[in-house]
């Protein structure tokens, strides 16, 4: 990507920002896994959508004065040393030519400048809690900005979550492109596991063949903790020890989806280890998948972000009455929320550069409306573990399926339809 698509972000905060305001955007810090041994560094997400700068312990300061946009950047210092130990820092002088910041500094004169940046705002602007012990040096910084002089006002401290959050809820055509391929990657790992899995083999083997995909086609890391549930650990929503031996009878949940460019993918399927469903899985199946088409036609320019969490509930309520897994009336049922006991999450999320990406889901007195760029997953399940009062013959059985959907000015976009859901075309690719 281009640096300067990170400078017209920068510069686009001018339209958001009040006069005499300053953002200030922290980004992330080395974590260690234990004693010297770190975790791979990974920026932070808001950091990273308006700077592209991926060093340690950096911060974002963008000051608008008479109604010009200012962007300061404080980065790890030029170190001979430290380069020959860990890589290439930019510096400052590098933050500048190559990141296109109007000033740059080392981060060892944070604490010294931020009060002299600081004095004389009206507000001071950050995405308040997000990042542990920022919230106090905000405080500090701006009690030292405040006493500068007695007799400026008040400094006012404003959560720039929001404005952050939907200003990246809208991807443009550069994003789109990114997550289309981290999309393309992912799907093509779930077809490779498809087409590989056999009874015996264990759910860490499965993972691994995610991550390898993954890997070799250029993107090093998942999106998140893969979730690889045979049987009912698949009714378990966040199940991540991934280590039981694969029953040849058993369904299994896989939901893998890869990080490519700091974009992420989020792909759920569910197929069976024999390569055949059983007539009760196929049963299970067929109604989340009905549920799951419902919810994705709900996605589009003006409708409710709610629109397809309640098409997917009808779905699966009526659903669970044919069954015989639910006894009631269907509207009576839906509204008391009785599909809660085997549908008790949410449809989706937006998707971005985190998996649980930034944006609000309401906007003033009631739920945001699509628009396009925003790009949703829609998830719809049914988890019938075995310590539910239902017949055996359903006890075991966790079915979930996940795609990724841009909304599109023509309606939406499903961005991992390669993957196939439906279970005669599972079938067929598994045989």
């Amino acid at each position: 990507m281009e640096n300067t698509i990170y400078k017209n972000r920068r510069d686009g905060l001018s339209e958001l920002m009040e006069n005499n305001s300053v953002l200030l955007i922290p980004g992330a810090d080395l974590q260690y896994r234990n004693a010297d041994s770190s975790y791979p560094f990974r920026q932070d997400s808001s950091f990273y959508y308006f700077s592209g700068f991926c060093e340690s312990s950096s911060l974002i300061a963008i000051v608008k004065n008479e109604n010009k946009i200012n962007s300061i950047i404080f980065v790890p210092p030029k170190d001979k040393l430290r380069e020959i130990w860990d890589g290439y820092r930019a510096g400052p002088i590098g933050a500048v030519k190559d990141y296109l910041f109007d000033k740059a500094f080392d981060n060892n004169q944070i604490d010294s400048m931020l009060p002299d940046i600081l004095s004389g705002s009206k507000q001071v602007m950050y995405p308040i809690g997000k990042k542990a012990g920022f919230d106090q040096k905000v405080i500090d910084w701006t009690t030292e900005a405040s006493s500068k002089d007695r007799h400026s006002k008040s400094i006012n401290i404003f959560d720039a979550s929001s404005m952050i959050g939907n200003l990246r809820l809208i991807k443009d055509n550069h994003e789109i492109e990114l997550i289309r391929k981290a999309c393309d990657i992912s799907a093509d790992a779930h077809i490779h596991a498809m087409k590989n899995i056999k009874g015996g083999d264990n759910e860490q083997l499965i993972e691994s063949l995610y991550i390898h995909e993954f890997s070799k086609k250029g993107a090093r890391y998942p999106a998140y903790n893969p979730i690889v549930a045979s049987g009912e650990n698949a009714c378990v929503l966040h199940y991540v020890e991934n280590n039981k031996d694969l029953n040849n009878s058993d369904l299994i949940l896989v939901d893998a989806g890869c990080e490519f460019e700091m974009y992420a993918a989020d792909i759920t399927r569910t197929f069976p280890i024999s390569g055949k469903f059983s007539e009760e899985q196929l049963k299970i199946y067929e109604v989340v998948l009905e549920a799951m088409n419902a919810a994705i036609d709900e996605v589009k320019e003006g409708n409710s972000v709610m629109r397809p969490q309640e098409a997917s509930e009808k779905v699966i309520t009526k659903g669970l009455i044919k069954l015989g897994l639910l006894k009631g009336d269907l509207d009576e049922l839906h509204a008391s929320g009785a599909y809660k006991d085997f549908y008790m999450h949410k449809i989706g999320h937006w998707l971005g550069l985190d998996v649980h990406d930034a944006g609000d889901y309401v906007e003033g007195d009631d739920f945001m409306k699509f628009k396009p760029g925003m790009i949703t997953t829609i998830e719809p399940g049914i988890y019938i573990s075995s310590s539910m009062d239902v017949d055996d013959k359903w006890k075991g059985i966790g079915v979930r399926i996940e795609d990724d959907i841009l909304v599109t000015k023509d309606g939406n976009e499903n961005l991992t339809k390669k993957v196939p859901s439906d279970p005669k075309e599972i079938e067929s690719l598994m045989s």
